[in-house]
């Protein structure tokens, strides 16, 4: 039981692990500040402009059922809200990422074409293979 739980506490208190704990945390945190804007802002904007409630109910017939476009619309809104502001995270962080990297060097050429039949052969050879020419030196 001891192995366990070193073995649970090593995985637990990974960069990996703590990275994502944070990130759940601040992301739910982020939600409830879009479910207010969109809430506060967004929605009486909505209902200015169209001249209808936001979170409206359409009755289903006598059996006391409704469906709620409101908060469906809410959702949505919400979800495009976060999906943007997402992108645009993720976007900015793999610009600011490339801006560390230096580009590779390009690996030296193990080929080269044959002057008098054009087929690739080994940089080192000095008779070609397919046409059996003596290659110049280089």
């Amino acid at each position: 039981m001891k192995k366990f739980m070193s073995e649970f506490k090593e995985f637990a208190l990974k960069g990996n692990v703590m990275d994502m704990a944070i990130g759940v945390i601040i992301g739910a945190a982020f939600g409830n500040i879009v479910t207010a804007l969109t809430d506060c802002f967004i929605q009486p904007i909505i209902a200015l402009i169209g001249g209808t409630e936001v979170h409206g109910t359409i009755p289903l017939g006598n059996s006391g059922q409704a469906l709620d476009y409101g908060t469906f619309l809410t959702a949505v809104i919400n979800f495009i809200i976060m999906a943007l502001i997402l992108f645009c995270i993720i976007k900015a962080t793999n610009k600011l990422m490339e801006l560390g990297k230096k580009p590779e060097p390009k690996a030296a050429p193990t080929t080269k074409k044959c002057p008098y039949c054009l087929s690739e052969i080994p940089i080192e050879a000095t008779k070609c293979a397919h046409c059996t020419s003596d290659l110049p030196k280089a």
